[in-house]
């Protein structure tokens, strides 16, 4: 595939004529149409292993027509080619007589691609802040769309503040206007307040800004998407926690059809509801390929999950409002001569969380210490009795058990958490949801073949002869923790000197005061 660098783009497909249009074909396409690709060359290959027979190229040239014609483009161009002999290449092809439009290379010379982005309002993501002296300070990066001159007014998208362009200045010089895919460092006329992710526009055309969206996605991760699991979004300059809050359908890029989904696999695209943590600037993909898409990345593996192209803001109902307490989370565990925390039991079925967590919590009763037992037993009774144990069960039973804890928290309560939660990117969403109170992770570190050996509930023997199934351990993966705050080795202490020692890490914290 080949793209430029405005949003009505030319994309050359390669097919091959043995085989046809294929299911990839059709996906490479529908990524092209929501890409906002308007102009299309179809270059069926390998001509010559068909002979470079004309039924077959025209067969191939009109299935492809009926799959472009449900997608939008502007134009549409199907070439016979041989890439292996040159044929159609750079020159028309002796061997193909029946085909009289152009080669591979002439099309492409000629044809004329507009780019609208210069006549979009202003748009400038802010890379760094350039301050080499106490004198200068300027806001570096490229501009995105529009155009700007030093007079022309600006706002910071979020604060809403505005000042006035001062100087456009470049390693070569200063300039009288910067357009479209300049890089420049604008200076202003007032001292306000500007970081780097920060999205300056024209104040008749801003941008939106939310923290929460819809969005199509193409998925590109082995490891599906799971809604409620957190990711990093990344936006031009911007990178933000995000969480997949609702997959609305996947696409059948087949058919084109809307399917209902809860999870999407490798290549597959769907249409999801998307929360930041904090709220961000955008434009609609429409209107902005470079303020409009933004790719997730896994956040232990840092590789890119799926790319991304915003449809619209999603607001909440106006009559929702957050209600600020009087008393403070701090106030409440005072009274309770305490600090409130969150401490997030994790290890597998049988290592002993359970055990260790219910001991922890009769010493610090002993203390004085007000508490709460959350288990991963006991809230399927429950406050999760829907759920099951399939990837995307697993991942909602610990948003909601960390939304919980974190209520437990804001009571000034210490909240104990013991639960497998097998994922690391869960647990990671667990500590975000509890912040700012403090979060303890307590990994159970017993081997597998100890826990097996125990088996206290007879779980790991029913999961082998295949009866449970999505069993961690046995058919689904335990991720130990890299870094966690306290590790407890079940093989070389008992239950009391384990526990007396999670009291101690509490006391040095000042967990309890």
């Amino acid at each position: 595939m080949v793209t430029g660098a405005s949003t009505a783009d030319l994309a050359v497909l390669l097919v091959d004529a043995r085989k046809g249009i294929l299911t990839q074909t059709r996906r490479h396409s529908l990524v092209c149409s929501l890409l906002g690709i308007r102009h299309v060359v179809l270059a069926v290959n390998k001509l010559d292993l068909v002979g470079y027979d004309r039924a077959v190229f025209d067969r191939i040239a009109e299935d492809y027509r009926g799959v472009a014609a449900e997608l939008g483009f502007a134009s549409l161009v199907i070439i016979p080619i041989s890439a292996r002999e040159g044929h159609n290449i750079t020159a028309r092809s002796p061997n193909m007589p029946w085909y009289e439009g152009p080669s591979l290379l002439e099309y492409l010379e000629t044809i004329e691609i507009e780019d609208d982005a210069g006549e979009r309002p202003f748009r400038f993501p802010v890379q760094w802040i350039n301050r080499p002296d106490l004198d200068f300070r300027g806001f570096s990066g490229t501009v995105a769309a529009g155009s700007v001159a030093p007079g022309d007014p600006v706002v910071v998208m979020g604060s809403g503040r505005q000042s006035r362009v001062k100087e456009i200045v470049t390693f070569d010089g200063r300039l009288q206007r910067a357009a479209t895919g300049d890089a420049v460092t604008l200076t202003l006329e007032d001292e306000i307040d500007i970081s780097r992710g920060d999205l300056l526009v024209s104040p008749q055309a801003r941008a939106e800004f939310a923290d929460q969206f819809a969005a199509t996605l193409v998925w590109m991760k082995e490891e599906g998407l799971i809604p409620g699991r957190s990711y990093w979004l990344k936006l031009g300059t911007r990178t933000v926690a995000a969480t997949v809050t609702a997959l609305k359908y996947r696409i059948d890029v087949d058919s084109g059809a809307h399917l209902a989904a809860r999870a999407l696999g490798s290549n597959e695209i769907g249409f999801c509801n998307i929360s930041t943590a904090t709220p961000i600037a955008f434009d609609s993909y429409a209107a902005s390929r470079d303020t409009g898409g933004f790719i997730l990345i896994d956040r232990f593996t840092q590789e890119t999950a799926a790319a991304g192209m915003i449809a619209f803001a999603l607001r909440r109902a106006s009559n929702i409002h957050w209600q600020d307490s009087a008393v403070t989370p701090r106030q409440r565990a005072e009274l309770k001569g305490q600090q409130s925390a969150i401490l997030w039991f994790t290890g597998l079925s049988g290592a002993g969380k359970s055990t260790i967590a219910n001991r922890v919590e009769q010493k610090l009763i002993a203390l004085g210490c007000h508490t709460m037992l959350l288990d991963g037993d006991n809230v399927r009774h429950g406050l999760n009795r829907d759920l099951g144990f399939t990837d995307i069960d697993r991942v909602e039973n610990i948003r909601r058990v960390a939304e919980a804890a974190r209520l437990m928290s804001e009571a000034g309560l210490v909240a104990i958490c013991a639960f497998i939660s097998p994922f690391r990117a869960d647990r990671q969403m667990a500590r975000d949801v509890a912040a700012p109170h403090p979060f303890i992770e307590v990994f159970i570190d017993t081997p597998i073949e100890e826990c097996m050996r125990r088996d206290p509930k007879g779980l790991y023997a029913k999961a082998r002869a295949g009866a449970i199934p999505n069993f961690t351990g046995i058919d689904s993966p335990y991720e130990p923790p890299e870094a966690p705050e306290v590790r407890l080795t079940t093989t070389d202490a008992n239950v009391e000197a384990l526990s007396e020692r999670l009291v101690e890490e509490l006391r040095q914290r000042n967990i309890l005061v």
